[in-house]
């Protein structure tokens, strides 16, 4: 076999593998439609194990990793629903320092999906904060501008159309060793207030919409 017709099977195989990819994820989509809205739950802690074959689907060589493989959990369910993103991700999230799942954003981020973060002014910069990691890497980022209250949501919109939400933190200790709670679902009468709640905090945590304070020079009265 020549080297052009070593190039020309190669390449059909190449086309063959996005197209069988493209066909699954249209078939997968199709019969979640037959079956009605997505609504799924999972639950926390969740064990330690490679999710790297989610970051790099088309890889050729397994994971040489030290941790299990192959294996289905409640954490790399939420990665998948996260990565399944093709358009857009408003994120609201109280505390997010996970590596993983900064990780993911940042692949979305540079994949062309529009990202947009809302979160808190005091938790964005603890030890270990990712937001000023995903700021560097040009993400819109907005923080609660109230000192008198926190912004405690933990909710993501895939799409526009998807909603993850529960009671977990984006954060290492909450995936791996907290009793939490996340819900997935494409319920249009669920999603919409969600839409609706992000929309309204992203306008309010505008900074444009907030002047800074100017302190007042001390006036001195010269009596005689």
């Amino acid at each position: 076999m020549s080297f052009k017709e070593l190039v020309k099977v190669l390449g059909l195989g190449a086309v063959a593998v996005v197209l069988g990819v493209e066909w699954l994820d249209w078939l997968t989509r199709r019969l979640r439609v037959s079956r009605g809205p997505l609504k799924e739950v999972l639950f926390f802690p969740s064990p330690h194990v490679c999710v790297e074959h989610l970051f790099t689907r088309l890889r050729r060589f397994p994971c040489a990793c030290p941790l299990p493989h192959g294996i289905e959990t409640s954490f790399s369910r939420l990665l998948e629903h996260l990565l399944s993103a093709r358009t857009s991700l408003d994120l609201c999230v109280f505390s997010f320092s996970h590596m993983e799942l900064s990780r993911g954003i940042l692949l979305l981020h540079k994949q062309g999906v529009i990202v947009r973060v809302v979160t808190d002014r005091d938790y964005m910069t603890i030890t270990g904060s990712q937001i000023g990691t995903l700021r560097k890497a040009g993400i819109c980022v907005r923080h609660e501008m109230s000192t008198a209250v926190h912004m405690h949501h933990k909710f993501a919109l895939v799409d526009g159309k998807k909603l993850i939400t529960g009671s977990l933190n984006w954060t290492l200790t909450a995936v791996q060793s907290n009793k939490e709670n996340v819900m997935i679902t494409e319920e249009p009468a669920l999603v919409q207030p969600y839409q609706q709640e992000f929309q309204r905090l992203w306008e309010a945590s505008d900074p444009t919409n907030h002047k800074p304070q100017t302190k007042l020079k001390p006036s001195f009265v010269i009596s005689d």
